[in-house]
C-alpha cells in the first residue's frame, strides 16, 4: 500500500512555470512506475506523463510534450512534474497516481493523490 500527496500547485500566469510534487509513503515507492494525470472542470481525467520504476522511462501526452518533465527521486520518495510555458488549458486538478504496470491509462494505476489545483490565468 502506498499513500501519496500532492503540492505545488497554485494561481500561475500564462507562460510561467511551476513544480508539482508528489509524496509516497511507504518503503516500496520504488517499485511503483509513477503517473501524473489532470481533470479540467467539466472533462474526463486525462493522462499527462509517467516514468518507470527506475526513471529511465518516461511518456508525455502530446498536448505536455516538451513543456512538461517528470523525474522522480527514490531515496525521497517524490515524484516532481515541471511544468513550463503553462498555457489557459492546463488549468485542471493534477494528480499523481502509483501502478505496477505504468501506462497512459488512469485505470492501470491503482493509488492515487488527493489532487492539486493548477490554475493558469490569460
Amino acid at each position: 500500500q502506498v499513500q501519496l500527496v500532492e503540492s505545488g500547485g497554485r494561481l500561475v500566469q500564462a507562460g510561467g512555470s511551476l513544480r508539482l510534487s508528489c509524496a509516497a509513503s511507504g518503503r516500496t515507492f520504488s517499485s511503483y512506475a509513477m503517473g501524473w494525470f489532470r481533470q479540467a472542470p467539466g472533462k474526463e481525467r486525462e493522462f499527462v506523463s509517467r516514468i518507470s520504476q527506475t526513471g529511465d522511462s518516461t511518456a508525455y501526452a502530446d498536448s505536455v510534450k516538451g513543456r512538461f518533465t517528470i523525474s522522480r527521486d527514490n531515496a525521497k520518495n517524490t515524484v516532481y512534474l515541471q511544468m513550463n510555458s503553462l498555457k489557459p488549458e492546463d488549468t485542471a486538478v493534477y494528480y499523481c497516481a502509483a501502478s505496477t504496470w505504468g501506462g497512459t491509462i488512469a485505470t492501470l494505476y491503482k493509488h492515487w493523490g488527493q489532487g492539486t489545483q493548477v490554475t493558469v490565468s490569460s
